[in-house]
């Protein structure tokens, strides 16, 4: 049967003008009744079936077939559309078939955003089949005209339909959902018992798999549920398999999940792919990528801003190497790189052990201790009175012997304190890098962070090693001391920033240990440096440089001490919540499944106060005005995930996308694949990628 548009025919606000059948009434509605520039908006397509009469969802089932929507607009060009976003349907089992329908009023919506200034006609042609004895191929043409909004548009009064398609709408499931070579399809998840689950039955988005009308017999245990499907014999089981789990609860309350299940087979062979021997995985060309991303990443590191305090001390070395000999300058190099390769080793050792033990350490992963921030923060401060020339820094009895080897010691210092401030920062690279060295074997792991600390090394070694580079460095004289002293305020603000990190994390109260430690220190080393003169002028044994000495030494304990018993020992604070304030929004597991359950785009954020890529993103990029417009102008919601301390479900997501740490940016379309960003963002990147 065929319906068109009559003109005759008045359409009200948000719906198209009625056609009506024997059997059905259709109509083309969309939840805006006026449109604005660059509108986004729903368009769905209503079907009120008379009783006894049905429609199909996307898998009709064993017979029957899926309704169609194409929508063209006029005024406006159609930027995006997606497609039908299908409410639960019921089953229908007669003689013998399942089918999947719909019956009385339902509401098939899409998701449509218009490139345009306002007053748009949409004509849509839509296809359905109504069915009850017989089946009725049915199809007509809609016209709708939306005036240009006057000022902000508003929600019509059709809003209400698609507030209930959204809920009739599944979620995307929070389970593990695997399915065995016999069809035991099993679920896996919190929330899962027989005190909440009195029936379940899942209903697969494609035919042509299972048998369809065959019973779904279910166990329930704490945690898990397992439906015993029948296979349809000549079907072969995909690698996954798409569609809808609902369970009913005692009170016969439906929940509807979106479910994408794997084959358990291929799945575990997946895992046992990942655990392989070192030989296989070494001779393929993975492994050679991910050395190389990892000596790339290293590289790159040097240009991070994390890295820029110690860059001006190895400035100051680099001055210092022009006037040093051509032994000196290699040997510098050297005890720099193994200071820099040596520190990424012992990295590589840690994080590598936390995860043999089950810990979710990442990269970064201590600066998520108040108390080792603290520490970073008091040696730094140290090395910026260092640099002050408040006190110099010596190898006592050593630099008697072998003066040289005060600089010695300086490079391997300098070497594992630029490894140190690095890991708050992660370079292009870097993730897919320490993603692989976590998950593949030790020995191969700890050559990925060692082609990192040579990555990290580079520069230095190649302007070290180069005659030509040596020789254009300035010659040493009085304007020396003039930059060792300014340079050492870099350090300075660095610190300001790990008192302000130790704070995020453990609250106000670490204020009083942190800067009562630097006011200790600070003592420590002028009176460290007040001894120092007075040895210069032949004054070594005195009883003076002994008490500066010892008090200085006394300094240091009470900093340890109160280290232990302050920063140590206080409670993280409970993880900082991003305050949902207009588009940004808290990360949550189960509101992301509702939003993309809904057909809402989601950017997501995953950050942390002491990731410095992460902080430059979002102070040049993601939180200027420009970008936070164009995410509300393109309704997309901006989730945020602060890791600053340990949070379990970041840790978890992380690890879904193959990260060991922050930054990662995640953008889903609406019922779409998502799309993983690169780590430093423009706000063309942002644009392109969500445009």
């Amino acid at each position: 049967m065929v319906f068109g548009w009559n003109e005759n025919q008045q359409a009200s606000a948000a719906e198209s003008a009625v056609v009506e059948s024997t059997h059905d009434k259709a109509s083309l509605v969309t939840d805006y009744d006026t449109v604005g520039a660059n509108q986004s908006l729903k368009v769905g397509l209503r079907l009120q079936l008379k009783p006894g009469w049905h429609t199909y969802w996307i898998n009709p089932g064993d017979a029957g077939d899926a309704p169609t929507l194409d929508i063209a607009a006029q005024g406006a060009t159609i930027e995006k559309s997606s497609n039908i976003i299908w409410p639960t349907p019921d089953r229908l089992s007669d003689s013998g078939l399942m089918s999947y329908v719909y019956m009385n009023d339902v509401l098939l919506p899409k998701n449509l955003t218009l490139q345009g200034a306002g007053l748009v006609t949409l004509k849509a042609h839509a296809e359905w089949l109504v069915c009850a004895q017989v089946c009725i191929p049915e199809h007509a043409d809609f016209i709708l005209e939306l005036p240009r909004a006057r000022g902000t548009p508003k929600l019509g009064r059709q809003e209400v339909l698609f507030n209930d398609a959204d809920k009739r709408t599944p979620r995307f499931s929070p389970f593990q959902a695997l399915i065995t070579s016999d069809g035991v399809l099993n679920i896996l998840g919190n929330g899962l018992s027989s005190k909440n689950v009195a029936d379940a039955w899942f209903m697969p988005e494609s035919g042509g798999i299972i048998e369809q009308n065959a019973p779904q017999k279910f166990s329930v245990k704490e945690k898990s549920l397992s439906l015993h499907l029948r296979l349809l014999k000549e079907s072969k089981l995909p690698k996954s398999l798409k569609g809808v789990l609902v369970l009913k609860d005692p009170a016969n309350v439906e929940a509807a999940f979106y479910i994408e299940v794997e084959n358990k087979e291929l799945y575990q062979s997946n895992i046992l792919e990942k655990q392989d021997t070192v030989s296989k995985q070494v001779s393929s060309k993975e492994w050679f990528h991910i050395f190389l991303f990892a000596f790339i990443g290293g590289l790159i590191l040097n240009l991070m801003p994390c890295v820029f305090p110690v860059l001006a001390m190895k400035a100051f070395s680099l001055v210092n190497l022009g006037s040093k000999g051509r032994d000196e300058q290699l040997k510098s190099a050297l005890y720099y790189t193994l200071g820099v390769v040596g520190s990424f080793v012992i990295l590589g050792i840690l994080m590598i052990g936390l995860r043999l033990v089950g810990s979710a350490a990442g990269w970064g992963f201590q600066f998520q201790s108040a108390g080792f921030v603290v520490s970073i923060c008091w040696l730094l401060f140290v090395m910026a009175l260092n640099l002050l020339g408040v006190f110099e820094i010596t190898s006592g009895a050593l630099g008697r012997v072998n003066p040289q080897a005060t600089g010695r010691l300086g490079d391997l210092i300098t070497g594992s304190l630029a490894v140190v401030v690095a890991t708050p920062c992660t370079a292009p690279f870097m993730g897919v890098a320490i993603a692989g060295a976590l998950s593949g074997p030790i020995l191969v792991g700890m050559l990925v962070f060692i082609f990192m600390g040579f990555g990290l090394a580079t520069p230095y070694i190649a302007i070290a090693s180069s005659p030509n580079i040596a020789r254009l460095m300035p010659k040493p004289g009085p304007w020396m001391g003039i930059l060792r002293q300014a340079l050492s305020f870099p350090l300075l603000a660095t610190c300001v920033w790990l008192l302000w990190v130790a704070v995020m994390e453990a609250g106000g109260n670490v204020l009083i240990v942190a800067a009562g430690g630097l006011v200790l220190l600070g003592l420590a080393a002028w009176l460290y440096g007040v001894a120092q003169q007075r040895m210069m002028r032949g004054g070594e044994g005195s009883l003076f440089v002994l008490m500066c000495r010892l008090i200085a030494v006394g300094c240091i304990v009470l900093c340890c001490v109160g280290l232990v018993k302050g920063v140590m020992a206080m409670e993280p604070l409970e993880q900082h919540v991003i305050k949902n304030e207009g588009n940004i929004q808290s990360f949550s597991p189960s509101k992301l499944a509702d939003l993309r359950a809904q057909g809402v785009p989601v950017l997501v954020d995953m950050t942390a106060s002491w990731c410095i890529t992460c902080m430059v993103n979002e102070q040049v990029v993601l939180d200027t005005p420009r970008i936070q417009q164009f995410l509300s102008d393109h309704h997309v919601v901006y989730m945020k995930g602060d890791w600053t301390n340990q949070d379990k479900n970041i840790s978890e997501f992380l690890k879904k996308y193959n990260r060991s740490g922050v930054p990662l940016y995640v953008y889903y379309p609406p019922y779409k694949k998502e799309v993983v960003l690169p780590q430093i963002l423009t706000s063309s990147i942002i644009q392109n990628y969500i445009h």
